[in-house]
């Protein structure tokens, strides 16, 4: 046997780190799914109410940069949040270059019915507060990794 099959042999999808991360990450979005339905969010809608909560009158480019997201995947979702009445897009006064994005009555009031999705998920994964923080700082420690091998 040559080396290249002796090596294809030893891959086994069950034992591959990025499959779990896929199994997982599917896993979530569809325990948000009922959750997030009656709000009118779908996850990644979700994610942008979440940092608008945390800083509300963000420009586009700062969501972006936070939630990890190109503009042409972050333009869509806040147009869509702004048809839902939950956000405004405006150009800065400075800069008109740039859009704010600033939270609606609507969307601030959104945020108190929201409260109950993360407990519910944190209850979901089974896992105690240590656990789920250990967890989110090993992913995010390998994500830093990947991104910076990627840019050897």
């Amino acid at each position: 046997m040559s080396d290249l099959s002796e090596n294809s042999e030893q891959i086994r999808l069950q034992q591959m780190l990025c499959f779990a991360l896929y199994g997982a990450s599917h896993a979530f979005s569809r325990a948000y799914k009922p959750l997030l339905e009656p709000l009118g969010l779908t996850y990644p809608q979700y994610l942008v109410m979440i940092s608008l909560w945390e800083k509300d009158g963000q420009p586009v480019k700062a969501l972006g940069e936070a939630l990890d997201l190109d503009s042409g995947t972050l333009s869509p979702l806040l147009k869509r949040l702004e048809q839902a009445g939950l956000v405004t897009r405006t150009r800065a006064e400075k800069d008109e270059r740039q859009v704010i994005i600033m939270l609606t009555d609507k969307g601030r009031l959104l945020q108190r019915d929201a409260a109950g999705v993360t407990t519910a998920i944190a209850a979901a994964t089974g896992c105690t507060r240590a656990e789920v923080d250990d967890l989110r700082d090993s992913l995010a420690t390998l994500k830093t990794m990947l991104v910076e091998s990627g840019n050897r």
